[in-house]
């Protein structure tokens, strides 16, 4: 399955746009207006040279605290490596700038996994006594980033981005559930909590050894105890048998509702998650233990 790494960075960092500057950019975050941020509309920009259109990722418009004064961010997100990029995030700029007149901070989120080495992030244009540019922006490189350094920080942002960050593969299941882990802790809304947890599903999609030592860990921590993680699961269940659902969603809903119960969740929680009635899910209690 191809995975729209464009659409899903940028709905993250749109709807989480305040903690992901909070995240890695401290120094705007405590400069801006946090009541001033307003996304600007859809920018395209033609290449009339190598003749594409580029759709902008995301444009905010903010201002300085206690000032009148505006600037913009500029963020994008990019999955692969590419020659000239740098020039290319300038060409970006000077068509923004020229449209906005605004000052504009450009910042750059690699998600690739592969190279490892630092991308430039520099354009230059100099003659021997002269210096007729130097167009630098933010990079952000999540493969040069250990997810270790971001365990502790309260920020939805870092549980969905640990699991692109530089991780080993016998690391994946651990930085799974630390992600989930910390997902728990954030009291998001539902629909919050699935952008995130669906996120890192994504990213740490699991192969069977591999969710065994995450089913472990989830349990060391004792996540499997707690409602919020209870959510996440079910959300997983759900779009991991969602041909079963579409053949059958009463059966679909039972089988969600008999994993949990084996893990011991209480029957009340167990409906309110699967959409099924208490007394049905009695039953499946039931059936259960009579089995045991």
């Amino acid at each position: 399955m191809t995975i729209d790494h464009d659409r899903l960075f940028k709905e993250l960092i749109s709807t989480f746009f305040l903690e992901f500057i909070e995240l890695f950019l401290p120094e705007i975050a405590a400069d801006i207006d946090k009541n001033s941020i307003q996304f600007l509309p859809e920018e395209v920009l033609s290449d009339v040279t190598a003749g594409e259109k580029k759709v902008i990722d995301l444009l905010v418009k903010v201002k300085y605290k206690q000032q009148d004064t505006f600037f913009l961010i500029h963020v994008e997100a990019q999955s692969y490596t590419q020659q000239d990029f740098a020039k290319r995030m300038f060409k970006y700029f000077a068509r923004l700038y020229e449209k906005y007149d605004l000052p504009i901070f450009p910042v750059v989120i690699f998600s690739f996994d592969e190279p490892l080495r630092a991308e430039p992030k520099t354009h230059s244009v100099t003659f021997p006594n002269l210096e007729v540019l130097k167009f630098e922006f933010a990079s952000i490189q999540l493969n040069r980033i250990s997810w270790r350094d971001y365990l502790t920080q309260q920020n939805p942002v870092a549980a969905a981005l640990m699991s692109k960050m530089n991780i080993s593969p016998e690391e994946r299941p651990q930085v799974k559930a630390e992600c989930l882990r910390l997902l728990t802790t954030l009291r998001l809304d539902p629909a919050r909590m699935q952008l995130i947890s669906g996120f890192v599903d994504t990213y740490l999609n699991l192969n069977e050894a591999e969710e065994q030592t995450f089913q472990a860990a989830i349990t060391t921590m004792g996540l499997d105890q707690r409602e919020e993680y209870m959510e996440i699961t079910t959300s997983w269940e759900r779009k991991g048998i969602q041909k079963g659902i579409q053949e059958g969603t009463q059966q679909a809903a039972e089988q969600i509702a008999v994993n949990f119960l084996r893990e011991g969740f209480a029957v009340e929680i167990v409906a309110k998650n699967t959409g099924l009635s208490v007394e049905k899910v009695q039953q499946l209690q039931a059936q259960l233990q009579a089995e045991n």
